[in-house]
């Protein structure tokens, strides 16, 4: 287990906390009017890492599983150029999500999901539901996850290790949240300022943050299938 390792996943792992579930939804939570319960955050944010963490496990023993038995048949042409024009097709979904085009549609969308979550309850059942709602939508965009995947089925870790890697990046993926639900309980005036401002741009880049993702995903797909089946 190497220190770049370590590095590299707590990298992918701060790139992932500035997500719509990790980070934009915490913020409207402390941002609630009345009151701040602080159980209501940590559940939802306890229920988004250990989603992801579920997903990571499976990820893992599948990619172990399909590394022993499919490997040869994702060498194929056919298989090359399904991940070819995989690519392409993510790459070009990533402008409809500009922001010059949807930022009517995106806004209204977001104030939605706000109005929802400054208005629910504080049932623990409605928060999870919340969380793994957010958690499922988010996942054909978690690409800073996909990655550290990649990187720890060839890490040559082996498990209980890659059980310990997979559960620190989704604590480091919801520390900056922690972080601010720390400030908002300590130094309540100081830091609901902070949050506003915050909530306000993340508000605003939301959308374009989304198409970067599909963009470099897709481009990502596309280079590596290209170089495999003409400059191998």
């Amino acid at each position: 287990m190497s220190t770049e390792l370590l590095l590299s996943l707590a990298g992918l792992a701060l790139v992932d906390s500035t997500s719509i579930g990790t980070l934009v939804i915490p913020v409207w939570l402390l941002l609630a009017p009345g009151r701040l319960r602080v159980g209501r955050p940590l559940l939802y944010l306890a229920t988004i890492a250990a989603f992801y963490f579920g997903v990571g496990v499976l990820l893992v023993t599948g990619a172990d599983v399909l590394a022993g038995s499919l490997g040869r048949a994702f060498e194929t042409s056919a298989a090359l150029y399904a991940q070819l024009a995989l690519g392409i097709g993510l790459f070009a979904w990533s402008f409809r999500f500009d922001p010059k085009r949807r930022r009517g549609d995106s806004a209204g969308r977001l104030n939605r999901w706000r109005e929802r979550v400054t208005a629910g309850d504080s049932s623990v059942g409605w928060l999870v539901a919340l969380a793994l709602t957010a958690a499922v939508m988010e996942v054909a965009t978690m690409l800073p996850y996909l990655a550290a995947i990649g990187l720890l089925t060839t890490s040559g870790v082996d498990w209980p290790g890659l059980a310990v890697l997979l559960a620190g990046y989704c604590v480091v993926m919801v520390l900056p949240a922690l972080v601010l639900l720390l400030g908002r309980v300590a130094a309540a005036a100081r830091v609901r300022p902070v949050l506003e401002r915050l909530n306000g741009w993340l508000n605003r880049h939301a959308t374009s943050a989304t198409g970067w993702l599909l963009a470099i995903a897709g481009f990502l797909l596309a280079r590596d299938a290209a170089a495999r089946l003409w400059f191998a």
